[in-house]
């Protein structure tokens, strides 16, 4: 599918490097690159490649990753090999409801927004504002807004007046303190997962979970590491990404 006028693309060249522009039929200034003439994107799709100042480019539409590694970031985010495992255990699908806590830069919640698709929704608890501002800026850069809500507050007792979701999913240092306030809102079935960097906070979590009557609940880690291929030879890199945060979830019983 050729790309349409203001989407949001990037330049890939051969070193990898992304250039990114939004699409016009006019002269862009694209940072590093200098000036384009817009109408060589009119009818180019993606995966095209095309020739600036003499350097080969290739055009591509992103996918949730690119976006991720493009956002502007000021809170820590959560990494895109803990986002996929979250969506995974956390069965978020296409046309499901979410509640969030903790909007950080917006990794997240892009990846979520993606995932339910035009006819879901996440509603998303932020405490700060500059975390809430950040996030939507990000998200306006695709068009993720449209079906997205936040809501500046303390999820230990914000009010979410009649929302049912699918999950629930929180990013803060206490969640087992939020649980009360934001579990009615959780379907029967519905299922939580909570992002806790340290062992004292999982304990807390999964403790507060049972007590609860939640079925399946468990913890885990995410270690990643790449590996390096090379003529005559592969081996795993040196460099990998360890610990992050223990994921911990856990599925609601209906009463």
């Amino acid at each position: 599918m050729p790309f349409k006028e203001n989407e949001f693309i990037y330049l890939a060249d051969t070193s990898g490097r992304k250039h990114w522009l939004r699409v016009a039929y006019t002269m862009l200034k694209i940072p590093s690159l200098g000036t384009v003439d817009g109408e060589r994107f009119r009818d180019m799709d993606d995966g095209s490649t095309l020739t600036i100042a003499g350097k080969e480019f290739t055009a591509f539409r992103p996918g949730t990753l690119e976006l991720i590694e493009s956002m502007e970031r000021g809170a820590q985010i959560i990494t895109p090999k803990d986002a996929s495992t979250i969506l995974l255990y956390s069965d978020v699908k296409a046309g499901d409801r979410i509640i969030e806590v903790g909007a950080g830069s917006g990794a997240l919640t892009t990846t979520l927004l993606r995932a339910v698709s035009d006819n879901g929704h996440v509603l998303t608890i932020e405490f700060k504002q500059e975390n809430a501002d950040r996030a939507l800026r990000n998200l306006k850069r695709t068009g993720l807004e449209k079906n997205w809500t936040c809501l500046i507050g303390d999820a230990r007792d914000v009010k979410v007046d009649d929302y049912v979701a699918d999950a629930l999913i929180m990013d803060m240092p206490d969640p087992e303190n939020a649980l009360d306030n934001l579990l009615p809102h959780l379907r029967p079935g519905g299922r939580v997962c909570a992002y806790v960097p340290n062992t004292n906070q999982l304990e807390l979590i999964v403790n507060a979970l049972r007590s609860r009557g939640f079925s399946d609940v468990f913890a885990l880690e995410n270690l990643q590491r790449e590996m390096e291929v090379h003529p005559g030879g592969v081996r795993p890199s040196f460099s990998m990404l360890g610990h992050t945060a223990y994921l911990v979830f856990g599925r609601k019983r209906g009463n």
